[in-house]
Formats: C-alpha cells, structure tokens, sequence
C-alpha cells in the first residue's frame, strides 16, 4: 500500500497523462489533422499507460493480477489484429466502445489510486469499475474481431450483431501522407 500523499501523486499524474492522451486526440480531430502515425500510435500510448498502471495495482493488492492480465491481454491482441490490419494497408480506427472501454479503464484506475489516499469506499468502488473495464474489453475485443473478420472476408458485419452499429464504418486504405512541404489542395 502507498500512503503519505503518494497516492494523490500517482493519480495526479495518471490523470494528467490521461487528459493529455484525450486532448491530443480531440484536438487532432478538430483540427482536421487527424494522421495515421497518430491513428496507430495513439493506441500503443494508451495501452502503455493503461498497462503500467494496473500492474502497479496489482503490485499493491488493488486489482487481482487475473484480471489485470484479461485486460493487457485483450489490448495486445487488438493491437495485433491493427496491425494485420494495417499490413493489408488498412486501419481500423478505435470504436466507441473500445473510446468507453478506455474512460472505464482511467475511472478504474484513479478511484483506486486515490482510495489509498480517501480510504476504503473508494477502493471497493474502484475494484467494482474493473468489473465494468473488463466487460468493455471482453465486448470490445469481439467486436474489434467481428470488424477484422469482415475486412479479412470482405464482408460487413451482420447488421443484426448487436454490435454492428458501434463497430467503425471508417476502416480504410490509408491516404497518403502529406507533408508539411506539400503543396496543399
């Protein structure tokens, strides 16, 4: 167990790396400039953060390493299904329930950071969010599959999978690269 304010520490920097890593992202959006350097990127830093953080959990008897390793597992095999993906010259983008599978992942993670430092309630609240993180993974991990298989066939996932609709319509080739000395359109 961590005490002395290290547990305000750690959430205070988890969550700053969170919201950098969100930010990031919508600003990219918004922009417009949106990349696939950062389309296939942006998911490893998540996974690293997310990573690291639960083993450290697992370290202070926060999170049962069991579940820990579901969760790390299902992120490197997503990953691995990207990157196929990608080899094809194709990318599948995150899906709104693998985006909620995240935002479970980081709520998780500070209520038991912080339930060292504000006491029990807050821990068993945390280690009940896992329960939510790993139904995300579990679901988002068949439907992250169900997308890949459809690419792999050529085929669209059945429209009455029950996860069709949240599974990304925007799997495509990627464009090509612009650079900043391009001449732009």
């Amino acid at each position: 167990a961590i005490s002395g304010g290290a547990g305000y520490v750690a959430a205070g920097i988890f969550g700053l790396a969170s919201l950098t890593d969100w930010l990031d992202g919508y600003l990219a959006r918004r922009r417009q400039q949106v990349t696939i350097l950062g389309q296939l990127l942006d998911p490893i830093a998540d996974k690293l953060l997310i990573s690291a953080a639960l083993v450290s959990l697992v370290q202070l008897d926060l999170a049962p390493a069991w579940m820990a390793a579901i969760i790390i597992g299902r992120e490197l095999a997503v990953t691995g299904l990207r990157g196929i993906a990608q080899t094809r010259g194709l990318i599948m983008p995150a899906s709104p329930l693998g985006k909620a599978k995240m935002m479970t992942e980081v709520i998780a993670i500070l209520l038991l950071m912080l339930g060292q430092e504000l006491g029990p309630a807050l821990i068993r609240l945390g280690q009940l969010s896992l329960w939510v993180v790993l139904a995300f993974a579990l679901w988002s991990a068949v439907e992250y599959y169900q997308t890949f298989t459809a690419i792999l066939t050529g085929r669209a996932p059945a429209s009455n999978s029950p996860s069709a609709e949240s599974v990304p319509p925007a799997v495509t080739p990627p464009s090509p690269a612009v650079s900043s000395d391009s001449p732009r359109p």
